[in-house]
Formats: C-alpha cells, structure tokens, sequence
C-alpha cells in the first residue's frame, strides 16, 4: 500500500523540516535535529488533458537544461525533461556492484578470455558496452540473458524506450519495466523503485501507454517511497516538480518532495528549495535560507540557482556579485 507523509512546519535554513517523532524512521538519518527546507516551482509542464504525447514529436525537440525557474512562469504551459534512471546499484553485497566496478570486472574477464580462460558473464560485457556508449553490442549481450538475469532485462527497457542502440519501441520498454515491478523474485528487488519511475515517465509522456498524469503520479509516489532515501531519488524530485504544475498545482506538496529529494543529495531539488524561499512559494519567504540554498546549489553547478543568485545580487544592486558570478 501506497505510504503518504503530511509536509511538515518549516522552519529556518535550507535542510529537512522537523517532522513528528510518530513519523517513519530512516536508518541513518537523525530527523530531530534536522534544520528546515522548503521546495520551489519549476519549469516544468504537462500534456494536454486527455491526449497522449507523440513520443516522435517529443524527441524531435530540444530539451531545456533541467532546473528550477521563475515562480512567474508557473502558468505557462511548459514541459518536463524526463531521463530514465540509471541502473540502481544492488544493496548489501559482499561486493562492489558500483558501474565502475563492473566495468573493471569486465575488463578482467576480457583479459581472462584472451588468455584462454572463462569467457565472462554477457550482462558484464553488456555493461561494458553500454558505458561506452556501444549500445548495439550491449543490446546484443543483453538479449541473451533477458529470461533470466533482470538487470539485462531492466538495461534492455531503457535501451528500447530511448531507442538506444535499436528503434524506439516505448511498448517494449514499458513491458520489461512492468516485468520488473511485479516480479517475485528477489533478484528483481532493487529495481523496482527505478522501474517504477521509469513506467510514471511512460504515462506522463504518453509513450508505450495511453497518457494519465494521476497513473504517472501514482507509480512516481511508489518509485518515492515517501522519502526513502534508498528509493528512486529522482521520482521524488520529478514529485516536486509534478505537483508544481498548474494541473496539480499543491506547493506544499511540491515542498515536501523537494526537500525529501534535497536532503538525499539531488540538486535541481537542492536550488528548487531556493527559490521557493526566496519567492516564498508553499513556505513563507526567507532570504536567509534563500540564498544558503542558491549559494549551495550553485557551488555545485545548478546554473538555475546561479542564475537566481545573479538577480538577486543585480536587484538589490549588489552589482560587483552580480558580475563577478554572471561571469562564471
């Protein structure tokens, strides 16, 4: 069963809200002492009620850097940049099962398999590929094991969804990601939450199903998990961003989600937050907080944040900040 949280009181900084000590707890992570945050209005938009999205029309267009906008832009029609998750690491293994890590293992079966031992596993290769952007030698090695290993299977929806390395076929990538969300087996486990979000961005966008905003909604609250900080991070932005619009338009929804994804390391969320103090959009304004959010965000490449910093430095006629950082 879905698990919803009401957004909690903010207070001052750029952090987590308090919440209640009957809330869930979170290994880890003490929620007591957790300073406050607030979420902001992103440039983000939503397909016409009732129609579905031209998957080609989509792809044919430029896509905007992702980040967070002008409280002002909140009722025009924009879009949201969607990207599928990468493939989430498994937990709790004796070892690492990092991208990096299985790149190195390949390398090592490859040098094992020129000296004449034993060829490696087809997922290590395919991943070998796919980080290198080979996508049709990965999706080659990755049809081999589809039936049984399921991240090849969850590489191979990605792939098919994006027309990585083969023709777009959104339905194809739908079918393996829904494989992988009502799997029982505990290989599958640690894919769901990413599977998941990547089905919500199949509904939003309307590819590969008909297009539903409250069915996108619903599988980016199951990708969240109210907050996990072990579950699909970029659901719970995409949350933030979704709730945002002026078709669901709920700021403290919004809030809460965008602090949810900022106290788990994301950073469009982390200058989201920002703004939304800094305009006090769903928490009340605070430019303390504001620009701890914006400076922060910004020192770790959010250009939106910047960008927000640079007007609100030239605003108040801070102009030396304001050129000294528009420079960079």
């Amino acid at each position: 069963m879905e698990r919803r949280r009401v957004p909690a009181q903010a207070g001052q900084g750029c952090g987590r809200p308090r919440h209640s000590s009957k809330g869930r707890s979170r290994a880890g992570r003490d929620r007591s002492s957790a300073p406050a945050r607030a979420a902001a209005a992103l440039p983000c938009g939503r397909p016409r009620a009732g129609r579905a999205r031209d998957c080609a029309s989509r792809q044919a267009r430029p896509e905007p850097p992702s980040g967070a906008g002008l409280p002002g832009e909140l009722g025009r029609r924009c879009w949201m940049a969607l990207r599928c998750e990468r493939l989430p690491q498994e937990p709790a293994l004796p070892e690492d099962h990092s991208h990096g890590a299985l790149l190195a293992k390949s390398k090592e079966s490859l040098v094992r398999r020129e000296a004449g031992g034993d060829p490696p596993a087809p997922f290590l290769d395919g991943q070998r590929y796919y980080e290198q952007g080979l996508y049709k030698e990965a999706l080659k090695q990755f049809e081999k094991i589809k039936d049984t290993d399921f991240q090849a299977m969850y590489q191979l929806g990605v792939m098919y969804y994006d027309g990585l390395g083969t023709k777009k076929d959104p339905a194809r990538g739908v079918e393996y990601m829904n494989k992988i969300l009502n799997s029982d087996s505990p290989e599958a486990s640690h894919l769901k939450f990413a599977a998941a979000y990547n089905l919500g961005r199949a509904y939003y966008e309307g590819c590969g199903v008909k297009h539903s905003t409250e069915e996108a909604e619903r599988l980016w609250l199951t990708a969240a998990d109210n907050g996990n900080p072990t579950a699909s991070i970029k659901a719970q932005s995409t949350l933030g961003m979704l709730y945002s619009m002026p078709i669901l338009k709920d700021l403290k929804k919004a809030f809460f989600w965008h602090s949810e994804a900022c106290d788990n390391g994301n950073l469009e969320s982390k200058g989201a937050l920002g703004i939304m103090y800094l305009y006090g959009q769903g928490i009340r304004r605070n430019s303390k907080a504001a620009l701890e959010c914006l400076r922060k965000a910004t020192e770790l490449g959010n250009i939106y944040a910047q960008g927000h910093l640079v007007e609100y430095y030239y605003t108040r006629k801070f102009y030396s900040k304001a050129a000294a950082l528009a420079k960079r």
